[in-house]
């Protein structure tokens, strides 16, 4: 083998060493067999090397001193650690540093691989061309073949009749097809002209341009169009434009057609990023329908959220949301959420924290869509509530002082607004202290806690017909005792019959409240209603929610709980029973001034926890010994035995009010093809409340979904969807063509895995 070596410093070092190749070629019958080619490229750098010897080797070579030298046979020609190619033939021209070569044309630079038959490659500059190549690149794995690429520069190459995809293997599942396709790792960005996108050999998609991201991270360009079918708008088309702004930032444009409508242009902003005080992030979301057919008005959704930090401790932000009419959410919202939200947030506000202290000032109202069914049935009306305008809340508290105590504080100054309903100003201080005693085996914590309230009502008619007096003011204080033992034994009941190490508590607790009488009934309601009877609300000490009504109490609450935990401290089971005992009438009611006189309240029973590494259950019954009647129930069950198999059977029950069943899944038909469902059906109103019905089928690298789904959008009227998605992997930001499927089945199925992880 002979080998040749120049560098811009080393050329009269380089033809010396040429001239003694040249004269002592290696005989033909001497020459050693050629080296099996490795489809490996070398360790890939990015950085360009200019001082770097360019080396050359080949069974012979020939040429004029300091003009050319002709490479012939195996050869392979290396510079620095950047470039890499082997060629059959090849001839270097010394003067322009610049290579031309011929049959089977093998390079690797910059970590790309090339292969072809013709190439011409300045190494100085990095310009040149390739004929008949293919391609892969480092970042992103793409890859592809052409008629011609024409290398600008090191980063930059332009694509002739090519093809790009990021399928492995040399027969893609889909690839875009481009008359000239321009491809910059530099600024990882490819665009094509004249782009057709073929998939499975057949063209679903063409486009005069187009613009994606080489190594699948976000970037500005249109993104696949999404066309879908609505029951109540009929077809619609959705072409976004995605504008990626900067790192921290991007816009997102939405226009679509919708055939009963009209043209909705939307647009969500988003934005992350940090001042000298802090993070600050947010995100807006406009949608406009200008001239609604069915309506013959301007329609709009406006969503806005903002949080930002001013200093250290101190932040701002603001939560908004406007409708321009009651049916909007029920006629375009994409999911039940959206469609049943009747009451829309608008809240600016500010918290500063310490250690030991906050303080939050904020202003709020709400919006009220009312259901359309409400002009005919008052129950389904929704109540207006009253607005906050200001509210200041401040907390404080230390723990673990004077000797074992701790102390917390809590006030709150609001002026409540509302159109029709009393006005006025609240005042609410909190004091209290508690001494808790917590060993091993047990615990005891008496709290002593004064609830002091004072009213000033607007005086004007409205507060004159229902209240004679417009200043009042209560205090009320309130004794409580919360005590428990923890009881442990040896238990292997989830860890097989040969399992150490695991554990059963008994933990029996005792909670007693004290809170004396005070007549409340002329008293306005600003913000209160009855707390829901739980496990939770049975450990605190008013039983309302709300500052404007102190129920007043004489009652303990007991209560069982065992928990089952293995070797590691992992929580498996945890099996509650509670019940509340009344020593006296409550006399404090919200709506009525007739005492409630019961000796206990309903059982409440519950079990939750992973009781294998396959099932799952949650359930929470409550139950009344007076009446021997289910009151309410909750029972969820969930099987998952594996990656992307998932099976989830629940119901919700409320005597009065509803009697719910669901059932829902993701689970695999064969190797690929993937069945995904939900049913949510009402047992009292036979009727259909959310139905979803979907496949996927995950492929090398894409995966496709389709689906229909049902809804109900008001008390009487449904949605009925339907949905496909073509995703393919590593093209327009992750997206896909069609609905956003991924998204549908994500939050519909508890439980569901993605069979792919789309880019954001």
């Amino acid at each position: 083998m002979s080998w040749f070596s120049a560098s811009p410093s080393s050329q009269r070092w380089a033809f010396a060493i040429s001239a003694l190749v040249t004269a002592t070629a290696v005989p033909a019958h001497a020459q050693k067999a050629p080296r099996p080619h490795v489809e490996k490229a070398p360790r890939p750098a990015h950085v360009e090397e200019p001082e770097a010897p360019t080396v050359m080797t080949a069974d012979s070579m020939s040429g004029r001193p300091e003009r050319e030298l002709n490479l012939n046979n195996n050869v392979v020609i290396e510079r620095g650690t950047t470039t890499k190619m082997t060629a059959d033939t090849a001839c270097y021209k010394q003067v322009e540093d610049e290579f031309d070569a011929e049959g089977k044309i093998k390079m690797w630079r910059f970590g790309d691989y090339y292969t072809g038959d013709v190439m011409k490659l300045n190494m100085e500059t990095g310009k040149g061309f390739l004929l008949n190549p293919t391609y892969r690149f480092e970042v992103g794995g793409g890859r592809g073949k052409a008629e011609r690429i024409d290398f600008i520069n090191q980063d930059e190459a332009t694509v002739i009749d090519g093809t790009y995809s990021t399928c492995e293997g040399p027969n893609p599942d889909w690839y875009l097809k481009s008359s000239t396709l321009n491809l910059d790792s530099g600024r990882d960005v490819g665009t094509g002209s004249k782009t057709i996108i073929y998939f499975k050999d057949v063209p679903i998609l063409g486009t005069p341009g187009i613009s994606f991201s080489l190594s699948g991270a976000r970037r500005s360009g249109w993104l696949a169009p999404t066309p879908g079918f609505n029951s109540k708008n009929g077809f619609e088309l959705l072409v976004p434009y995605y504008l990626n702004i900067a790192p921290n930032r991007d816009l997102t444009l939405y226009p679509k057609y919708i055939q009963r409508r009209g043209i909705q242009l939307g647009a969500v902003g988003r934005y992350l990023g940090e001042t000298d005080a802090g993070l600050y992030s947010g995100e807006t979301a406009i949608e406009y329908l200008p001239n609604d057919k069915q309506t013959k008005t301007d329609r709009y959704m406006i969503r806005s959220k903002h949080e930002q930090a001013l200093a250290v401790g101190w932040t701002y932000g603001w939560d908004v949301r406007e409708a321009s009419d009651n049916n909007y959410p029920s006629d375009f919202s994409k999911n039940v959420a959206g469609a049943t939200e009747r009451q829309l947030l608008r809240e600016l506000r500010t918290d500063y924290r310490t250690e030991d202290w906050s303080l939050t000032a904020r202003v709020q109202n709400y919006q009220v869509l009312q259901d359309p069914a409400a002009a005919t049935d008052p129950s389904l009306t929704v109540t207006r509530p009253y607005d906050r305008l200001p509210s200041i809340n401040f907390h404080a508290g230390k723990y673990d002082v004077w000797g074992g105590f701790d102390w917390t504080l809590d006030s709150e100054v609001t002026r409540f607004a509302h159109p029709t309903l009393v006005q006025g100003t609240r005042m609410v201080v909190v004091p209290q202290i508690s001494f808790p005693i917590v060993r091993p085996g047990y615990f005891i914590t008496p709290k002593l806690m004064l609830n002091a309230s004072a009213y000033q009502l607007d005086n004007n008619a409205t507060t004159k017909a229902s209240f004679p007096n417009t200043s009042f003011s209560r205090a009320i204080p309130t004794i409580s005792v919360d005590s428990g033992l923890v009881f442990e034994r040896d238990s292997n009941l989830f860890g097989g019959k040969d399992a150490k190490g695991g554990t059963q508590t008994f933990e029996p607790r005792l909670f007693y409240v004290y809170t004396p009488y005070r007549d409340q009934s002329q008293f306005p309601n600003f913000d209160t209603a009855d707390a829901t009877f739980n496990l939770t609300q049975i450990f605190t000490e008013n039983r309302f929610v709300g500052s404007d009504r102190i129920g007043d109490a004489n009652q303990v609450t007991a209560a069982v709980v065992s928990r089952f935990l293995q070797a590691d401290g992992a929580e498996r089971l945890r099996l509650t029973f509670g019940q509340r005992f009344y020593f006296a009438d409550q006399r404090v009611q919200l709506a009525s001034t007739t005492p409630v006189n019961q000796a206990r309240s309903d059982i409440l029973l519950a079990a939750t926890g992973r009781v294998s590494e396959t099932w799952t259950v949650d359930s929470l019954v409550q139950y009344n010994p007076s009446d021997s009647q289910l009151v309410s129930s909750t029972y969820s069950v969930q099987y998952q035995p594996g990656p992307k198999k998932v099976l989830n059977v629940g119901s919700r029950f409320q005597r009065g009010s509803f009697r719910n069943a669901e059932v829902s899944g993701q689970w695999p038909l064969s190797e690929r093809l993937y069945g995904v469902g939900r049913v949510s059906y009402s047992l009292l109103d036979r009727r259909l409340l959310e139905g979803l019905i979907g496949l996927e089928y995950k492929g090398d690298c894409w995966v496709f979904r389709m689906g229909a789904q049902r809804f109900v959008t008001s008390a009487q009227k449904s949605s009925t969807p339907i949905f496909f998605q073509l995703e393919l992997t590593g093209l327009s930001n992750g997206l896909g063509l069609g609905a956003n499927g991924l998204e549908t089945f994500t939050k519909t199925i508890p439980g569901y895995q993605a069979l792919s992880t789309p880019i954001r």
